[in-house]
């Protein structure tokens, strides 16, 4: 335990003493793999499609180092001691700039500290401008190292994204994003190695800055100890439950993660969850053929209208830089708007429409990452395949629902309470272990069934008993409380009202025992004497009380 929890400092001193004498590359590539394989489960936890190509620097040395001696054969870079920087002086005034996404940055030398880490001394002698920076580093002892024209060496900080992105996109990427703190010098510094290399005017198309994430309002750090990992994050929430937060927050704009966002998250869920078990409900009464086309009611041609509305808006907001909150907004809205529709049309609503609304809404929170196909109403299934399990179980959950309220009916009018306490516990414990909803509704009226997530009806089975067991503590407390206080009463009213004020406090009383002089023989102020009579009257009831008590215990 004292290794683990003195494990930081002492890595940071055996690097200090020792990490000169590590050279073996193995070393360093274990460990990258490590975190490599650990990232692309969060990812896969977190629904984010595989990469087409996955690029890592260790396999494109031999890229990079072309792709630097290009930039010097361009006169955009130079060789010094060692090392290869990028020739600002050389590129400002061929092109008159040194950067197009945060220009008012150039020259702010704590931004280039910051953003090239190790690699940066913007006082160093190897360096013609102090805003050069390194395409190619000499290597210390002890730091990982390869070949080069300049000797050994490794990748500069910004190099290797454009070598490898030039390798695989051929010099000109249409979108390239990033976080919003790499603007300065990261990103700036990649065009301008690129386009030195290409000779190109324009890399990219569009950049993409993401916004920051906040814990509790707070920014995430260490130092802070509000550090946290996905895999951290995902022991409390799903991944489909993170995407919808994420969703609900414009992407360039910043995103807190704290309890009640999270919460707010898994309401959301909730709301589309139980509105695409509804819709099911009643899909598995839908007839077959052309017979079950109806004309629409003006309630129905409504909801319609409002679909064909909220198509409009989501189109809209996704064309308008991704405006994931207004859509998953307008989403939520046709669900209360089809609510709003069934609770007016009780008897016989229009099934096929509400297929719609919810095959609609399903689409898109497919191709937000939230829902699992498009082909289906509603999110996947654990291991649903091209058939939803949804489509082959609920003849069979709907014949055993029908049956079970035929066997209530007859239990009600026998006055058969077991019966009844049996049908409960089909409902409340037997069901959800295989992934059945099933809610009564008023007398007469059949139960509605949905087939739903077991752990998510466990878990709500869970909550629902641990909110009877925390009533029941509560009423035990409040009734422990209230004899407490009772006992209280009972003793505060033993004192006699003629006996309270008998105290050295005063020295003289009238015959009711109330006192008329204090200890020093003054007399008691009538501002006083008024106060001291509510006390006196009240605890003339409290010892009415404790008297009665004592002859009911007599009797």
């Amino acid at each position: 335990e004292l290794l683990t929890l003195a494990s930081m400092a002492m890595e940071t001193w055996l690097d200090t003493r020792l990490g000169a004498d590590v050279t073996d590359h193995s070393i360093f590539a274990a460990l990258t793999q490590h975190w490599e394989t650990e990232f692309h489960k969060d990812l896969k936890e977190l629904n984010v499609l595989p990469t087409d190509v996955l690029t890592r620097v260790t396999d494109y040395v031999p890229e990079i180092v072309d792709y630097v001696q290009k930039i010097i054969d361009n006169g955009y870079a130079y060789a010094s001691n060692g090392s290869v920087y990028f020739d600002s002086a050389a590129w400002r005034r061929d092109r008159g700039y040194l950067a197009k996404l945060k220009p008012e940055s150039v020259g702010d030398l704590d931004a280039l500290a910051e953003g090239e880490g190790k690699f940066s001394d913007v006082n160093s002698k190897e360096k013609k401008n102090q805003v050069d920076f390194a395409l190619w580093k000499s290597s210390k002892p002890g730091e990982p190292f390869w070949e080069s024209p300049w000797g050994q060496g490794r990748p500069g900080w910004h190099i290797e994204c454009s070598a490898m992105a030039d390798s695989i996109c051929n010099n000109q990427l249409d979108i390239h994003s990033g976080g919003e703190d790499l603007l300065f010098p990261h990103h700036d510094n990649e065009i301008l190695q690129a386009e030195g290399y290409s000779n190109s005017k324009q890399w990219v198309n569009y950049f993409i800055h993401a916004g920051h994430l906040s814990i509790e309002g707070c920014k995430m750090s260490k130092s802070l100890k509000n550090f946290i990992t996905i895999k951290d994050a995902l022991k409390k929430n799903t991944g489909r439950q993170l995407r919808i937060h994420f969703l609900s927050h414009s992407w360039h704009g910043g995103l807190d993660y704290s309890e009640s966002a999270m919460s707010e998250a898994v309401t959301t869920e909730k709301y589309f969850n139980d509105f695409f078990l509804l819709v099911k409900y009643h899909k598995s009464s839908l007839g077959e053929g052309i017979s079950s086309f109806t004309k629409l009611t003006p309630l129905e041609l409504k909801l319609y209208q409002q679909l064909q509305e909220c198509q409009k808006v989501v189109h809209n907001a996704l064309a308008d830089s991704f405006d994931t909150p207004t859509a998953m907004r307008v989403l939520k809205s046709v669900v209360s708007d089809s609510y709003t529709y069934l609770s007016a049309q009780k008897d016989a609503p229009n099934v096929r429409l509400l297929i719609q609304v919810a095959v609609y809404i399903t689409k898109i929170l497919s191709v937000f990452g939230v829902a699992g196909s498009q082909d289906n109403i509603g999110f996947a299934s654990a291991g649903e395949g091209s058939v939803s399990t949804d489509e082959v179980a609920l003849p069979f959950v709907k014949a055993l629902s029908e049956f079970r309220d035929e066997v209530r009916g007859s239990a009600r009018e026998l006055k058969a309470f077991d019966i009844l306490k049996k049908c409960d516990n089909l409902r409340d414990n037997v069901l959800p272990e295989l992934g059945v909803r099933l809610e009564d509704r008023e007398l007469g009226d059949p139960a509605v069934f949905k087939i739903d997530d077991k752990e998510t009806l466990l878990r709500e089975k869970k909550q629902r008993q641990d909110e009877i067991v925390r009533k029941e503590r509560e009423k035990v407390e409040k009734a422990a409380a209230r004899d407490k206080a009772a006992k209280e009463k009972l003793e505060k009213g033993k004192v006699s009202p003629l006996e309270m004020f008998r105290t050295a406090q005063y020295s003289a009383w009238d015959d009711q025992g109330f006192p008329t002089h204090d200890a020093k023989g003054v007399e008691v102020p009538k501002s006083q004497q008024k106060k001291l009579k509510k006390l006196q009257a009240a605890q003339e009831k409290l010892h009415k009380t404790y008297l009665q008590h004592i002859s009911d215990l007599e009797i």
